[in-house]
C-alpha cells in the first residue's frame, strides 16, 4: 500500500533524514521517501503487518508531527508564512531595543544617545534585569528551536535547531551568571553580558526562515496556478432542472449544460449541440477546436462559442487536469539521485559541526584561559555551520523545475528522470503520430492533362466516400476542402488488398494498387515511373481507372509535423544521435529520415522488436529516450533509460513513459532536455557553495584568524577586518546567524532563477 502524510516540524535536511530513518527501520515499511521542500513523507508499506497508528507513532517518538488533516497547498504555505512572520516581528520588537543598549557603547565613531542607568559598565544590575526582560520575549518567540532542538540532541539525530538552541542557551545561561556575579559584586563592571547575541542570533534565524518560508512558497505556484484552472461549480441537468453544484460533487454519468465563455468543469462527451472549445490549458495550441456530438472535451478548457450538453465521462481525480496536477505533486516530492549526498553529508555533519564546536572551544580556553572567548568560538561554531542551505539546495531546485516543466507543456513523473534527462544521447522517435502527424493527408495528382485533374479527384473522392480506409478519408477530405460536390455512387465494393470497385454515372471506376490494375488488364505503364518515384518518397500511390481506362495516380502519405524537423537539428546542435524506428516500409522510412535529416532509420521493425532495438543501443553505452505514442511502442518507452510519451497518445504509452509531453510537440523532446541541464547546473551550483559556505565558514567562527591577527591587522584590509570582527578578529555569534540566514536564502533564490528559464531556438 502506498500512503503520502504531511510531516510538521522539519527544518533541514538532518530532519528528513531521521524521519526517513525512523520510517524504513519500522518493521512492514518497504519504502520511504521524505522530502524537506514538499514537507511529505512517502511510503510504501505492507498494510497487513502496519497500521496507520503506528506509523503516525513512529514519527511522532522521531520527534515530529503528521499532520492530519491534508490542507490546501496555497493555504498551508499562507499559513506558514503568516506563523513566520509573526515570530519575526515579535523577535525583532524585543531584540532591536537590546540590541542597541548593549552595542551602542562599542560604537566608537558615532555618539549613539544611551541613558546612562541603561549602561552595562555603570549600572549592570539595572542592564542585567532590562537585558533579561527584553531577552525572554525573544527566546519565548522562537521556542521551537528548543522543543525541536534538545530532543533531537538526545534522541542522538541533533539537525539544525539543535544548533541554535545550544548556542543561543550556552550565550543566555552563562550571561545570566554574570548577571548574578555583578549582584554580589564579584562583576561590578558589567562583563561577559551576551544577552544581545542569543536574542539576534534568534531573530536573524527566523528573518532567514521567513525569507525561506516564502521563497519556498514560490515554488508550489506551478500547481497552484493547475489548481485555479479547474472551476469550483457545475451546471447540472437533473429531472429537466438546471442546478448548480460543487465540482467535487459531481459524479460519472451527470448531464451539464456549458454555456459560451464557461470553463468546461469535467472530462466529459458531448451529447446535444455544437461549439468550438479553447484547450490551449492543455495543448498550448490558440486555435479552438471545432466539437460536435459525440466529441470528447476536457474539463477546465474553455468553451468559446455555442452552448452544449454534456455526459461526465471523468470526475475527481481521474479527470485530466487532476491527473497532471498529480504527476507534477508527485514528480516534486521524489528525489534525485543526487540529492542522496545532500542527506547522507547531512546526516553526519551536525554531530561533526557539535565535536568541532567543543574542540575549538576547549583548544582556546586551554590557549588563552579566557572562557569568554572560548564560548564566543562555540557559539559562532554551532550558529554559522547550520545545514540549512545543505538541505535546501536539492528540492528546491526540483520543485522549481518540475513547476516550469509543467508550465512548458512537460510532465516530468519523477525527479530521476528530470536528472537523468541531461544525460541522454541517443533519441529513439516512433514514426506514425511522433514525427508524424497520424494521418494521411492528399499530396499529389497525376493526370495527362491538368485540367483532367480535378475530374480525377471528384471521382476518386466520391467512390471513396463509401469507404472507411484512412487513405479514402484524405481524399474525400481534399475534395470538401476544395468545395467539390460529390457523385452519387452505386455498388460499391471494397475489395480487400486491392481497393475498390464502384459505378458512377454509370460508368465502373476502379481505384487501388498495382495487383488491382493488372488482376482488371488495365495498362499501367504510361505513370508507372511516376508511382515507383512517389513510392520511393515515402507516399502511397492509388491507380482510378474508368471503364478499363487508366485515368492517373493519386497519391497520399503522413505529412511531418511542423516542428520535427527543427528537432532533429536541435538534437544534433546538443550532439546527441537520433534514430526513428517504424513498421513502415523502407521507402517510406528512408524519405523521413532523408526529409528530417535523422541519423539512422529502422524500418519494417515489429512491436515486439522496438524494446530490442533500444537494448541495443544501451549496450553500446548510450543512454537513451524513446519516444512514442502508441500502445506497441510501451514496450520500449519501459526499456528505454528515459520514456517520453506523446500527450495525444494512448494511456498505455502515457502509464510507460518517465516524462508526457501534454502539447504533443515534439520540440518538447529537446525542452526537455534543456531543462533537465539547468536544473541539475542549479542543484551543482547550491551544492557547491552550500558546501563552500560551510568549509569557509566553520574555520572562521573557530578562530582561524585570530591566529594570523598581527600580520592581518597591519595589512592593506586590517581596517575592515577589525570594522567587523573586533581587535580579536573573532566572528561576533550575531554575524555568524546572519550569514548562515542568508545562504539558505541565496540557495532557495538560485532554485527560482529556474523560473525565467527559456529553451533554445
Amino acid at each position: 500500500m502506498k500512503m503520502t502524510l504531511r510531516i510538521g516540524g522539519m527544518h533541514c535536511a538532518a530532519c528528513s533524514r531521521a524521519v526517513e530513518r525512523a520510517l524504513k527501520k519500522t518493521e512492514g515499511v518497504k519504502e520511504a521517501n521524505v522530502n524537506i521542500a514538499t514537507e511529505k513523507a512517502v511510503l510504501v508499506f505492507d498494510d497487513k503487518k502496519l497500521k496507520y497508528k503506528d506509523i503516525v507513532n513512529t514519527i511522532v517518538k522521531s520527534g515530529y508531527q503528521v499532520i492530519g488533516k491534508e490542507e490546501d497547498i496555497s493555504e498551508k504555505k499562507a499559513k506558514e508564512i503568516k506563523e513566520q512572520k509573526i515570530r519575526l516581528i515579535i523577535s525583532a520588537i524585543f531584540s532591536i531595543p537590546l540590541f542597541y543598549i548593549s552595542m551602542s557603547p562599542m560604537i566608537k565613531f558615532i555618539k549613539l544617545p544611551l541613558p546612562e542607568i541603561l549602561s552595562h559598565h555603570s549600572n549592570p544590575q539595572i542592564f542585567s534585569i532590562v537585558a533579561i526582560i527584553l531577552c525572554i520575549p525573544v527566546m519565548v518567540s522562537g521556542y521551537k528551536f528548543y522543543t525541536l532542538g534538545f530532543p533531537a540532541l538526545f534522541r542522538g539525530s541533533p539537525n539544525m535547531d539543535s544548533l541554535v538552541a545550544i548556542g543561543t542557551t550556552a550565550s543566555f545561561v552563562y550571561s545570566v551568571y554574570s548577571s548574578i556575579l555583578s549582584f554580589i559584586g564579584l562583576n561590578p563592571h558589567g562583563d561577559n553580558l551576551y544577552y544581545e547575541s542569543a536574542a539576534v542570533i534568534i531573530t536573524l534565524v527566523q528573518f532567514g526562515k521567513y525569507l525561506e518560508a516564502r521563497s519556498k512558497g514560490k515554488t508550489g505556484e506551478a500547481i497552484k496556478k493547475l489548481m485555479g484552472l479547474q472551476p469550483k461549480m457545475a451546471r447540472v441537468i437533473e429531472n429537466g432542472e438546471e442546478k448548480e453544484i460543487k465540482i467535487e460533487d459531481l459524479k460519472v454519468g451527470n448531464i451539464l449544460i456549458v454555456r459560451p465563455g464557461e470553463k468546461i468543469p469535467v472530462d466529459g462527451e458531448i451529447i446535444e449541440g455544437y461549439s468550438s472549445v479553447d484547450e490551449s490549458m492543455l495543448t498550448g495550441e490558440s486555435i479552438p477546436i471545432e466539437k460536435n456530438i459525440g466529441d470528447k472535451v476536457v474539463g477546465a478548457s474553455i468553451n468559446k462559442t455555442g452552448t452544449f450538453k454534456l455526459k461526465a465521462t471523468k470526475v475527481g481525480e481521474d479527470t485530466a487536469l487532476a491527473q497532471i496536477i498529480k504527476l507534477v505533486e508527485d514528480a516534486q516530492g521524489s528525489k534525485a539521485p543526487i540529492s542522496h549526498i545532500a542527506d547522507v553529508v547531512s546526516s553526519y555533519f551536525v554531530p561533526a559541526v557539535i565535536t568541532i564546536a567543543l574542540i575549538s572551544a576547549i583548544a582556546w580556553f586551554i590557549a588563552t584561559h579566557n572562557f569568554v572567548f572560548s564560548l564566543t568560538v562555540f557559539v559562532s561554531v554551532l550558529v554559522i555551520a547550520c545545514p540549512c542551505a545543505l538541505g535546501l539546495a536539492t528540492p528546491t531546485a526540483i520543485m522549481v523545475g518540475t513547476g516550469k516543466g509543467a508550465e512548458l507543456g512537460i510532465l516530468f513523473k519523477n525527479a530521476e528522470a528530470l536528472e537523468l534527462s541531461q544525460k541522454i544521447n541517443a533519441v529513439m522517435f516512433d514514426k506514425t503520430g511522433t514525427l508524424t502527424e497520424g494521418k494521411p493527408y492528399l499530396t499529389d495528382i497525376i493526370s495527362k492533362d491538368k485540367s483532367d485533374k480535378e475530374r480525377l479527384l471528384l471521382l476518386t473522392a466520391s467512390a471513396e466516400n463509401g469507404s472507411e480506409h484512412p487513405l479514402g478519408e484524405a481524399i474525400v477530405r481534399e475534395a470538401k476542402e476544395k468545395n467539390l460536390k460529390l457523385l452519387q455512387v452505386e455498388n460499391f465494393k471494397a475489395l480487400s488488398g486491392f481497393g475498390i470497385d464502384a459505378i458512377i454515372d454509370g460508368k465502373r471506376i476502379l481505384i487501388g494498387n498495382k495487383k488491382l490494375m493488372e488482376k482488371e488488364n488495365i495498362l499501367i505503364e504510361l505513370f508507372f515511373n511516376e508511382a515507383e518515384k512517389l513510392s520511393k518518397e515515402g507516399k502511397t500511390p492509388m491507380y482510378t481507372a474508368e471503364d478499363g481506362k487508366l485515368l492517373g495516380i493519386i497519391a497520399c502519405a503522413d505529412k511531418l509535423k511542423k516542428d520535427s524537423i527543427e528537432t532533429i537539428n536541435r538534437l544534433h546542435k546538443l550532439n546527441i544521435k537520433t534514430i526513428m524506428i517504424t513498421g513502415d516500409n523502407k521507402n517510406t522510412a528512408n524519405a523521413i529520415a532523408n526529409e528530417t535529416g535523422i541519423d539512422i532509420a529502422l524500418s519494417e521493425v515489429l512491436p515486439e522488436e522496438k524494446s530490442k532495438e533500444v537494448k541495443k543501443l544501451q549496450e553500446k553505452n548510450c543512454i537513451v529516450a524513446m519516444v512514442g505514442d502508441g500502445i506497441n511502442d510501451a514496450p520500449a518507452l519501459t526499456q528505454a533509460d528515459v520514456g517520453i510519451a506523446i500527450g495525444s497518445g494512448t494511456d498505455v504509452a502515457i502509464e510507460s513513459a518517465d516524462i508526457v509531453l501534454v502539447k504533443s510537440k515534439t520540440k518538447d523532446v529537446v525542452e526537455a532536455i534543456e531543462l533537465s541541464k539547468a536544473v541539475m547546473r542549479d542543484i551543482k551550483q547550491n551544492l557547491f557553495w552550500a558546501f563552500c559556505y560551510n568549509v569557509l565558514g566553520i574555520p572562521v567562527a573557530a578562530g582561524l584568524l585570530h591566529i594570523f591577527r598581527e600580520s592581518l591587522i597591519n595589512s592593506s584590509i586590517g581596517n575592515f577586518l577589525v570594522a567587523i570582527m573586533g581587535k580579536d578578529l573573532l566572528l561576533n555569534p550575531i554575524f555568524a546567524a546572519l550569514a548562515m540566514s542568508l545562504s539558505s536564502v541565496c540557495v532557495v533564490a538560485n532554485a527560482l532563477r529556474l523560473n525565467f528559464f527559456k529553451p533554445s531556438k
